[in-house]
């Protein structure tokens, strides 16, 4: 019986050193104490900010002061709290961290009224002072939220209110990460294994159809049990962000969540319409998979599938280190010592354990470097998301390089750009590199699960977020039904007519994490359509690697758009999502073609 292992079983070489940010609890709460104090000082500017320069720089200072400490504290509290989220010590931490940035959100919250109550000639004339200069385009971004900015009173009213309205989104990850368990099912060799959310995706891609039914329907009904549960989260969810929308003055949620990327919302909608119109794509795509499996009936349990037989090969972690560095050696010298910095310094936490997080991600602050999450099962799959996480933490580095503090995140619009062109240069580089018909038809198998996954898929979360939150906008109820008819028709639309739809898929919405980000997931499907123009000029232009490099420098300096157009990217129009279905359509031709060559063989 194979269990999960506890933290402790997992070998010291294969987790993050946290001790880099502290060595020790006792270290993180002195910090804590000096963030407390700090947080009181910023309050007492609330009367004479800009009373003059010397106010003014003084209450700067400050702030970039608890920028620092607090990026330290909440880094070290949120990355224990994710090595293991039944630690309640843990989860005390990240309490803390979170209760003091909510009590500095209290303490400024008289900061924007202050400022759009200020004659901006005064701003200007502070801000030609060479000691802070360089903070004109950060004012210039906030006074564009004038707008939507609320009296001091109502300010501060809103903030008190700040943890109730995070609060589903805790509660999503709590009963998730910790209270959810899945139950034994059989694996390929008849021997019981405990059903996790990381080896879900193992399971879901055996060539055993048994297998991947049994886990499908295992996880999927697990989450039905939570059905009310989820459905009340979710809706508390979205209560929240429409009351901070409408007590903004924002005309939609939609709208307020792409203001600050500066973000039309025809881009939105264009990519929902885009990628609607090529459903010969997304046909032809689940058709090869069903004549390659030989099946009379496609369902949603067999569309993950490794399609040959020696998907399965694994790859140690060390195997896979080595891949990623040897394909992304097209991007220069300066960018491989990054890496080398990532594997040998303890970034990376690379192994599932006990309430462990599920998933992946990078997470980096200006004061504490990038750490990376894994869940690593040794699969292809887990080589390409080491590479899609490396790629988040290289864009982080150079951003921290190359801006002041103010101006080093980079926009979420743009995050997933880095991650998913390390993706393609991996995929470029393995098929290149490898004389074996097989292999080369499984990377194009994983080539195509990536377009899938990220373009069609995600724009399919897309589209169910726009309608979940348009019924409450509406003030029309949602109960689980509602939600379940609305995933369950948007899986028929963009699975197609190829593959049968199980009643069970109706609760796969309940386990995405992303519709708790506030319309965050279009943002995948919008950058590997970007990405797919990038890695191709990376790998066929001169001067493509430098636009790169000074895309990546980039960091929050310039409007998310305006930063693709360094790499010749313009999103506004629709060819770029057109050029990705392209691509997509173009692999599924090449797998095709290759697999009637090699079958029988």
């Amino acid at each position: 019986m194979n269990k999960q292992k506890n933290r402790s079983e997992i070998d010291n070489k294969y987790k993050w050193d946290l001790s880099l940010i502290y060595k020790t609890d006792e270290e993180f709460y002195k910090d804590i104490e000096l963030l407390k104090e700090k947080v009181d000082i910023i309050s007492k500017f609330k009367n004479n900010l800009f009373d003059n320069l010397e106010n003014f720089k003084k209450f700067l200072k400050c702030d970039e002061e608890i920028d620092a400490i607090f990026n330290k504290t909440m880094s070290y509290a949120h990355r224990k709290n994710d090595e293991d989220t039944t630690n309640t010590i843990y989860q005390k931490m990240t309490q803390e961290v979170d209760d003091i940035y909510n009590q500095y959100s209290l303490n400024t919250s008289f900061f924007l009224p202050l400022l759009y109550e200020t004659d901006e000639k005064i701003i200007s004339k502070y801000l030609e002072d060479k000691d802070i200069n360089y903070y004109s385009k950060y004012f210039e971004d906030l006074l564009r939220f004038k707008k939507y900015t609320l009296s001091k009173d109502k300010e501060e009213l809103l903030a008190t209110f700040s943890n109730a309205l995070t609060a589903s989104s805790n509660s999503f990850e709590i009963l998730t990460d910790a209270e959810i368990t899945f139950p034994m099912i059989k694996d390929e060799d008849n021997k019981e294994v405990e059903l996790t959310e990381s080896n879900f995706s193992l399971f879901i891609r055996s060539r055993n159809r048994r297998v991947r039914k049994d886990a499908f329907n295992a996880l999927l009904l697990t989450y039905a049990k939570y059905k009310n549960t989820i459905t009340s989260i979710y809706t508390g969810h979205i209560n929240s962000d429409i009351a901070i929308t409408k007590a903004r003055g924002y005309k939609s949620c939609l709208e307020r969540y792409l203001y600050p990327d500066n973000i039309d919302k025809k881009i939105y909608y264009n990519l929902i319409d885009s990628v609607s119109s090529r459903q010969d794509v997304i046909d032809n795509y689940f058709l090869t998979i069903k004549n390659v499996l030989k099946l009379d009936e496609l369902h949603r349990y067999d569309v993950y599938t490794s399609l040959i037989d020696n998907s399965n090969k694994k790859y140690s972690y060390e195997e896979a280190k080595d891949i990623v560095k040897s394909a992304l050696k097209v991007l220069g010298d300066d960018y491989q010592e990054k890496l080398d910095n990532a594997f040998t310094n303890s970034w990376i936490d690379v192994f599932n354990n006990k309430g462990k997080r599920s998933g992946a991600y990078s997470s980096g602050t200006y004061d504490t470097h990038p750490y990376i999450l894994l869940n690593y099962e040794g699969t292809l799959n887990d080589v390409s998301t080491l590479a899609h996480e490396l790629g988040h933490s290289m864009h982080s580095c150079y951003s921290v390089e190359n801006n002041k503090r103010i101006y080093a995140n980079y926009k979420i619009f743009v995050a997933e750009v880095a991650s998913t062109t390390n993706e393609l240069l991996l995929n470029h580089y393995l098929l290149k590199n490898t004389d074996d018909d097989k292999e080369k038809l499984n990377i194009l198998a994983n080539l195509m699960n990536l377009y899938y996954t990220t373009i069609v898929r995600q724009t399919m979360f897309a589209e169910f977020e726009l309608n979940t939150y348009k019924l409450r906008e509406e003030n029309k109820p949602i109960t689980h039904e509602i939600l379940e008819d609305i995933y369950y028709n948007l899986c028929k639309k963009y699975f197609g007519k190829e593959v049968v739809m199980d009643d069970e898929i109706k609760y796969e919405w309940e386990r995405v994490p992303h519709f708790y980000y506030g319309f965050y997931v279009y943002k995948y499907a919008t950058s590997l359509a970007a990405s797919t123009v990038i890695a191709n000029k990376i790998l066929n232009e001169d001067e493509a690697v430098n636009k790169y490099i000074k895309f990546l420098s980039s960091g929050g300096s310039m409007d998310p758009l305006d930063e693709l157009k360094l790499v010749d990217i313009d999103l506004s129009k629709k060819e770029v999502i057109d050029c990705a279905m392209d691509k997509f359509n173009d692999y599924i031709e090449q797998f095709k073609k290759l697999y009637e060559k090699t079958e029988g063989k």
